[in-house]
């Protein structure tokens, strides 16, 4: 059976609105119809869609429908229509071999079930790609020679500038060169691209665009040698790209009017140099390479997550991580002004869980789900913290001295665990137990022929046996809960001997860095990671932590 796929395809709105593609539709119906005689075929339209690649959406159905076995020819009307790119038109030929399948140019005049017509079509395929590489080449050629010459080769104009139709090459915009001046300043006064991006965005003022301004738009600005009046072409990749070689580059200085000094631009650049140095860790060049323990973890109130970022050496040569929200770090609003830090984090954090354990370990010393609030917040840290939300204290008791309500493994000294679905089997023994007493006090009850007093007594004795045995081994496993469970089950996740030693310790975790020092930062990290699934604060307090067991413990400040 013959069936055809006919492909179609326009690149642009205006080619649509005139012939070009119900030419093509009726050019390939015709000839499917005439020349080759087949009847049944199926039109695939991609209208306004380029033909650098093959992501479009007509193209995919077909290509999907093609390899179910549906059509047995696919005909276009030129080749370039399925694509301009050797490679992909090259991976899709070899697949219709492999299919059996035959590919049929109306404009080229070629039949790939034939062996002139294959050759023929390999022919053109490297003639079309050589003309667009050589095309290419020319282009480039003209693109650097202009450069070279001092001409603007059609990039975006940047902020404090405006296209001149007169001169054909941008120039000075006084009303954004205001602008531009105030972030140079500003540079110049905090040091700080981030904090230059918060003044700007304090006062209301806008990108070229009309967004936030964020520290990557603030150092691109800091950065183009343009506003010193260097012209810089060929200096990355297509697009926003990776960097080409130096040697590659294009510079021609003192090409137009600079919007700033440039040895303010000279001095700025050299502030952003030794920042970025100092960011980075001894021994390594890139600062995402550092591990910041509680990222991932910590979040905003906003419900951003909270981006990561080295804090000032100290005297040691030891750097904590500190915490912006993602929002204000992109440029967007957000009313959580401040920071946080480890200095913060580490000892708020670590000693809460050692106080749980702390509470856990006495739990038969606290009569009601309230007292335990003085004992958690124990610590220099908690000073501001007034008290803890009564729904927190209350689960937390309840998963002390509840067996039923535990949902987490309970943890013996020696990391055993005793599972949940024992106590459940043990609750779900009993109620067939109960039942089964209750049938047979209404048979005994209710039906005077079923068996005898005598019997009766014996079968109730051996039920209520059993059901005493189960109510002991509950008591007993709530007695083990009593004595063992723990809010966060962490203690076998606790590879690293130091922050078991720690936690269990009675002794409150006051030096942070000393603590922090003589761990790997990694064994830190993962414990967070295996410990707890959010951290969410606000203006440098932690306003809740929820740990792994779903337990959100919420904080009340002054």
């Amino acid at each position: 059976m013959k069936k055809a796929a006919l492909y179609i395809r326009v690149s642009t709105l205006y080619q649509i609105d005139k012939d070009s593609l119900p030419l093509q539709r009726e050019e390939l119906i015709n000839y499917a119809k005439y020349v080759f005689n087949i009847t049944e075929y199926q039109v695939f339209e991609d209208a306004g869609y380029s033909g650098k690649n093959t992501d479009r959406p007509a193209y995919q159905d077909m290509m999907y429908r093609v390899r179910n076995g549906e059509f047995s020819h696919i005909m276009v009307w030129k080749i370039d229509r399925i694509s301009r790119n050797l490679l992909d038109f090259a991976s899709m030929y070899d697949e219709m071999k492999d299919l059996n399948i035959a590919f049929i140019s109306k404009n080229e005049q070629f039949d790939t079930s034939t062996a002139m017509g294959e050759a023929m079509l390999k022919i053109i395929l490297v003639f079309a790609e050589l003309e667009r590489n050589m095309t290419s080449e020319r282009v480039s050629a003209v693109m650097i020679s202009r450069a070279e010459k001092g001409m603007w080769n059609g990039a975006n104009v940047p902020i404090g500038y405006k296209w001149s139709t007169e001169k054909k090459y941008p120039i000075i915009n006084d009303e954004e060169a205001v602008i531009v001046h105030e972030i140079y300043n500003l540079y110049d006064e905090l040091h700080s691209s981030l904090q230059t991006a918060r003044s700007l965005n304090s006062h209301g003022i806008k990108t070229k665009r009309g967004g936030y301004w964020s520290s990557a738009t603030v150092c691109q600005i800091l950065k183009n040698p343009f506003y010193k009046g260097t012209l810089r072409y060929n200096y990355r990749k297509a697009g926003r790209g990776k960097i080409k070689n130096e040697n590659e580059w294009i510079i021609v200085e003192n090409n137009h009017l600079p919007l700033i000094e440039p040895v303010q631009w000279e001095r700025v650049n050299l502030l952003l140099k030794d920042n970025y140095h100092q960011m980075s860790v001894p021994g390594q060049m890139q600062r995402h390479k550092h591990t910041h323990v509680f990222a991932g973890v910590i979040r905003c109130k906003c419900g951003a997550s909270g981006g990561s970022m080295l804090d000032r050496a100290r005297q040691s040569g030891w750097r904590p991580s500190r915490y912006l929200c993602t929002r204000i770090s992109r440029g967007r609003q957000c009313d959580n002004p401040k920071m946080v830090s480890d200095v913060l984090l580490g000892p708020f954090i670590f000693n809460y869980i050692r106080n749980i354990i702390q509470v856990q370990k006495n739990i038969t010393d606290y009569p009601s789900a309230t007292s335990l609030e003085k004992p958690l917040l124990q610590g220099k840290i908690f000073k501001n913290v007034f008290g803890i939300n009564k729904q927190t204290l209350q689960e937390l008791y309840d998963s002390f001295t509840l067996a039923t309500s535990v949902e987490y493994p309970l943890v013996d000294e020696k990391g055993n665990t005793t599972p949940k679905s024992k106590i459940d089997t043990l609750l779900a023994e009993r109620n067939k137990h109960q039942k089964a007493f209750d049938r047979l006090k209404n048979l005994y009850l209710y039906d005077d022929t079923a068996f005898s007093e005598k019997d009766f007594i014996s079968e109730k004795q051996r039920i209520m046996n059993k059901i005493d045995n189960i109510n002991a081994a509950l008591q007993q496993l709530s007695s083990e809960a009593t004595d063992t469970v723990s809010d966060i089950t962490f203690l076998k996740e606790a590879s690293n001997y130091v922050i078991a030693q720690k936690l269990l310790s009675d002794q409150e975790l006051d030096n942070w860095q000393e603590f922090a020092e003589n761990i790997d930062v990694d064994i830190l990290q993962k414990f967070v990671r295996a410990v707890i699934e959010k951290i969410t604060y606000y203006n440098e307090n932690v306003l809740s932590i929820e740990f792994k067991n779903g337990i959100t413990h919420t904080f009340l400040y002054r």
